[in-house]
C-alpha cells in the first residue's frame, strides 16, 4: 500500500500518537483536509486553465507574432500533447519518488515555461514555450490527483473531493476563457502567461509545509514507453494540422499519420514486453476504467473544441472584443459550477451513468445549435441559452467521469488511475481541435475564392467554417454518450482495497 507521510508544520512534525490515529476516511497522519485540497485545487486549476486560457487570446497572439492561421491550433494542441505525452510517465516518477516531491518540480517547470511564453517575440519560442508548460503539467497534474485519491481513502470522503476535482475541469476551462479576454484587452495577451509565474513561485515555496508525502512500490522507469507515446501523438496531432494547409494526400501529411501508427503500435509492443510498463495493459481489465476514458477523451475533445471555435467565432463574426468574449462566458462558468455541485450531490443518490448521459445530450444538443448559429446571432436570446446548455452538460458529466476512472482502481495504482485520466483529457483535447480544425479550416481556401471579396459572401464563407468546427464537436459529444450509455458498467462509489 502507499506511504502517507504526515505534511510538515512549523516548527515541529506531529506527535507520533496523532499522525497513528488519523480520521475516519482521512490517511493517517493528514490533518488539515481543507488546506490540502485547496492546494491541489489551485494547482490543478492551474493546470487546466491553460488548456482554455489562450482561446480569447489567439487573434492577438496571431497579430502579435505574424502567426499563420493555421498555425494557431499548435498554441493550443503543443500543450495539450506534450501534457498527455508526459503524463503516464509522471505519473510513475510521482508514485515512485513521492508526488508531492514531484509535484514541486512540475510546478517549477510550469512557471519557467510561462514566463518564456510571456517573453517570445517569435512563433517558434512560444510553441516551445507551451511544450514546456505541457511538460511541467504532466507532472503536475497525476501527482496532484494521485495526493487526493491517497488522502482521502474513505469512499464517501473521497467521492465529495473528487466531485470537488471533477467540476474544476469545466470550471477552469470556462474560466481560462474569461481570463484569457480581460487580460487579453487589459494589460496584454502576454500576462496569460506571466499569471502563472507568482502562483508557481508559492506553490513551490509553500508544498512541503501543506502537502502529505506519498509514494508507491519502486519500479524500473520505462523510459521507451514515453518516448514512443509522447513521439507518436505529436507525430498524429503534426499531420493533422498540416493536413488543414497541405491537403490529406500530402506526402508530409501522409508520412507523419503512418509515422503516428507506427510508433503507437511499437508503444503497445514495447509496453507488452517491459519489466515495468508504463502503461500495464491489464488495467484496462476493468470495463469502468477503460470506457471512462474513452468517454473523457472524446467529451474533452468536444470542450476543449467548443471553446476554441466560440472564441473565434465571437470575435471574428460578431465582432466582440477579447474582454466582451471573456465576459460572455461568465454564464457558463457559473453554470458549469452548478452543474458539477449538483452532479456531486445527485451521485450520492442516482445512477452515475444516467447523469452522465443526461450532461452529455445537453453537451452535444448545444454544440448542434452552436453549428447553426447565425452570424448576426443575439447573445441574450441565441448564444447565452446554448452556452447556458453545455455548461449545465459539462458540470453533469465530469464528476461521474472522474468518479468512474478511480473507482476500479487498488490504491498501489492511484498514480496511474490518475495519469491516465489526465491523459485522456489532455489527448482529447488536443486531438480534438486538430481533428475539428483539420476539418473546418480545410476549406478556407475554397470558400474564400468563391467569395470573390465580395465582404458578405466573406463573412458568409467564414461563417461556415466555424459551423463546421461546432459541428465536429458535437459528433464528439454524441460518440462519448454512446460510449457512456451501451459500455460503460455501473459506476460504483468505493475502491477495491485488495490488490489485484
Amino acid at each position: 500500500m502507499s506511504q502517507v507521510d504526515p505534511p510538515v508544520s512549523v516548527g515541529a512534525s506531529p506527535p507520533r500518537e496523532q499522525t497513528a490515529q488519523g480520521r475516519p476516511g482521512i490517511a493517517p497522519g493528514v490533518q488539515r483536509t481543507g488546506l490540502v485540497l485547496t492546494f491541489l485545487c489551485v494547482a490543478q486549476f492551474m493546470v487546466f486553465l491553460d488548456v482554455s486560457i489562450v482561446n480569447v487570446a489567439l487573434p492577438s497572439i496571431e497579430k502579435g507574432l505574424g502567426i499563420r492561421e493555421e498555425n494557431l491550433p499548435y498554441v493550443v494542441t503543443l500543450y495539450g500533447t506534450a501534457l498527455g505525452g508526459f503524463l503516464l510517465f509522471g505519473s510513475r516518477l510521482a508514485d515512485t519518488f513521492g508526488r508531492r516531491l514531484v509535484l514541486r518540480i512540475g510546478l517549477t517547470l510550469f512557471g519557467l515555461a510561462s514566463l518564456a511564453g510571456g517573453l517570445a517575440q517569435d512563433q517558434l519560442l512560444l510553441f516551445a514555450a507551451r511544450g514546456g508548460q505541457g511538460l511541467g503539467a504532466a507532472l503536475i497534474a497525476p501527482a496532484a490527483l494521485s495526493i487526493v485519491t491517497t488522502t482521502f481513502v474513505g469512499a464517501a470522503e473521497r467521492a465529495k473531493a473528487l466531485g470537488i476535482w471533477g467540476a474544476l475541469t469545466g470550471i477552469a476551462s470556462v474560466a481560462g476563457v474569461i481570463l484569457g479576454g480581460v487580460l487579453s484587452d487589459g494589460p496584454g495577451w502576454r500576462w496569460i502567461f506571466f499569471i502563472n509565474v507568482p502562483i508557481a513561485v508559492i506553490a513551490v515555496a509553500t508544498a512541503t509545509r501543506v502537502l502529505p508525502e506519498s509514494r508507491g512500490p519502486r519500479r524500473p522507469f520505462d523510459i521507451a514507453g514515453a518516448v514512443l507515446l509522447t513521439a507518436g501523438l505529436l507525430a498524429l496531432i503534426y499531420g493533422l494540422d498540416e493536413a488543414i494547409s497541405h491537403g490529406w494526400t500530402s506526402a508530409l501529411v501522409i508520412t507523419s499519420l503512418t509515422g503516428a501508427v507506427l510508433l503507437l503500435g511499437a508503444f503497445a509492443i514495447v509496453e507488452r514486453k517491459a519489466e515495468a510498463p508504463l502503461v500495464p495493459f491489464d488495467v484496462f481489465g476493468s470495463r469502468t476504467l477503460r470506457y471512462a476514458n474513452i468517454a473523457t477523451l472524446f467529451l474533452l475533445g468536444s470542450v476543449v473544441t467548443t471553446f476554441f471555435f466560440a472564441s473565434l467565432f465571437l470575435q471574428q463574426v460578431l465582432d466582440y472584443s477579447p474582454m466582451n468574449t471573456g465576459l460572455a462566458y461568465v454564464p457558463l462558468a457559473v453554470v458549469v459550477a452548478v452543474g458539477a455541485g449538483i452532479a456531486s450531490n445527485a451521485v450520492a443518490k442516482a445512477p452515475a451513468k444516467a447523469i452522465l448521459a443526461f450532461g452529455l445530450v445537453l453537451v452535444g444538443g448545444g454544440l448542434a445549435l452552436m453549428a447553426r448559429m447565425p452570424s448576426d446571432a443575439s447573445y441574450p436570446t441565441q448564444i447565452l441559452p446554448v452556452f447556458v446548455m453545455i455548461g449545465l452538460g459539462m458540470g453533469l458529466s465530469f464528476v461521474p467521469l472522474q468518479i468512474a476512472a478511480q473507482a476500479d482502481v487498488i490504491e498501489e495504482r492511484a498514480g496511474l488511475a490518475a495519469g491516465l485520466i489526465n491523459t485522456s483529457q489532455e489527448v482529447g483535447g488536443a486531438l480534438g481541435i486538430a481533428t475539428a480544425a483539420t476539418f473546418a479550416f480545410g476549406q478556407v481556401a475554397q470558400l474564400t475564392a468563391e467569395a470573390g471579396g465580395d465582404p458578405r459572401l466573406i463573412e458568409a464563407a467564414r461563417t461556415t467554417v466555424f459551423h463546421d468546427g461546432f459541428a465536429a464537436g458535437a459528433v464528439f459529444a454524441v460518440i462519448a454518450l454512446l460510449i457512456a450509455v451501451v459500455l460503460l458498467p455501473r459506476i460504483r462509489k468505493d475502491r477495491p482495497q485488495l490488490a489485484a
